[in-house]
C-alpha cells in the first residue's frame, strides 16, 4: 500500500464503486427518458423540441456560469445533473408553452432549487419541480393550457374531465404535458433504471400503491389517477431522486406513501387537477427529519 494514498473528496451522491459515477447515473436517466421525449416531440410538434432544448441548454449554461465551468461541451455538461433537471422540467410543461418560459423555469430551478443551497448533494428540493412550481405560480394560464396530440387543438386533460380510453392513456395519445402522457414509455424507462440499479422499488410502489388504494375512497377512478397526469413521471423519475429522497429503506417506503397521499388529496380536494409537483416537494421538505429519526442500520448490526 502506498504511504501516501490518494484521497478523493467529492460531494454526495457518492457513486464511485464498480466504475459508477454521477455522470454515468445521469446518462442512464437521460437514456431512460429518451423514448418518452421522442414520443412527446412526435405527438405534439416541433415547439416541444424547442421547449426541451431551451430548458436543457439553459440549465446546463446557468450551472456552468455559476460554477465558472465554461469551455468544451463536456465541461459545460459537468456531472450531467443539470441536463437531467432541464429535461425533467421540459417534460412536465405543456406542449405549446413558450421556450422562453421553459428557459426561465430551468434557470430558476437550477439557481433557487440547487445552486443557492450548495449544489448537487446539498439541495433539499428537486430542482426541476422547483422550476415548475415557480412557473405555475407566476404564469398559471400558460402552465395549464394543453393541446391534443397531432391536431394541436386546445383541450382539457384527463384529470381536467376529458374522456379517453385506458389504451389511449397507456400509450400516450392524450393531451397533457410533453413527456407525461405515455405510461408505457415511462414504464419501459423505469424498468431500465431499475435493472441498472439506479432506482429502487420502495418509493414508486409506495407512491403508486397509495394512490391506487386511496382513489376509491375519494370516488376517483383508479386507472385514470394512475395513468393520467404526471404520476408515472413523478413516481419513477422525480420522487426517486437520490439527493432529495431518504436514505433508509423504511423511510423510502414512507416517503412514497406520503407522496401518494398528498397527490390524491391535492387532486381531489384542492382546486388544482394535478398534485404531483406539490406532493413531492412537500415530502422533500420532510426528508431531513426522516433521515434524522429513521436511522439506517449499521453494517453488521443485528438489533
Amino acid at each position: 500500500m502506498s504511504e501516501n494514498p490518494d484521497i478523493v473528496v467529492t460531494e454526495a451522491p457518492h457513486l464511485m464503486s464498480d466504475g459508477d459515477s454521477t455522470l454515468l447515473v445521469m446518462s442512464d436517466v437521460l437514456l431512460a427518458l429518451l423514448p418518452a421525449t421522442l414520443a412527446g416531440i412526435y405527438l405534439f410538434g416541433i415547439n416541444t423540441l424547442y421547449v426541451i432544448m431551451a430548458a436543457v441548454f439553459t440549465a446546463m449554461a446557468v450551472e456552468a456560469v455559476f460554477l465558472r465551468r465554461i469551455g468544451s461541451f463536456q465541461e459545460v455538461l459537468g456531472d450531467g445533473s443539470a441536463a437531467v433537471t432541464g429535461l425533467l422540467l421540459a417534460l412536465t410543461l405543456p406542449p405549446d408553452i413558450s421556450p422562453g418560459l421553459a428557459a426561465a423555469g430551468a434557470a430558476m430551478g437550477i439557481i433557487i432549487g440547487k445552486l443557492l443551497l450548495g449544489g448537487l448533494g446539498h439541495n433539499i428540493f428537486n430542482p426541476a419541480l422547483v422550476g415548475r412550481a415557480i412557473l405555475l405560480a407566476i404564469w398559471p394560464a400558460a402552465m395549464t393550457t394543453y393541446s391534443s396530440p397531432l391536431d394541436g387543438n386546445t383541450t382539457a386533460t384527463v384529470l381536467g374531465g376529458a374522456e379517453y380510453s385506458y389504451a389511449e392513456m397507456f400509450l400516450g395519445n392524450i393531451p397533457g404535458s410533453i413527456g407525461e402522457t405515455s405510461a408505457l414509455l415511462l414504464l419501459l424507462g423505469a424498468i431500465y433504471l431499475f435493472f441498472r440499479g439506479r432506482i429502487g422499488w420502495r418509493i414508486p410502489l409506495g407512491y403508486l400503491g397509495t394512490v391506487a388504494l386511496l382513489s376509491p375512497l375519494f370516488g376517483a377512478n383508479v386507472l385514470v389517477q394512475l395513468l393520467g397526469g404526471g404520476l408515472m413521471l413523478g413516481a419513477f423519475y422525480m420522487a426517486t431522486d437520490m439527493v432529495t429522497s431518504p436514505m433508509d429503506d423504511r423511510a423510502k417506503l414512507i416517503f412514497g406513501v406520503g407522496c401518494g397521499l398528498f397527490t390524491i388529496v391535492i387532486r381531489e380536494l384542492a382546486t388544482l387537477p394535478e398534485g404531483v409537483t406539490y406532493a413531492i416537494l412537500l415530502m422533500n421538505a420532510l426528508v431531513p427529519l426522516m433521515d434524522r429519526y429513521i436511522k439506517r442500520r449499521a453494517f453488521g448490526e443485528v438489533n
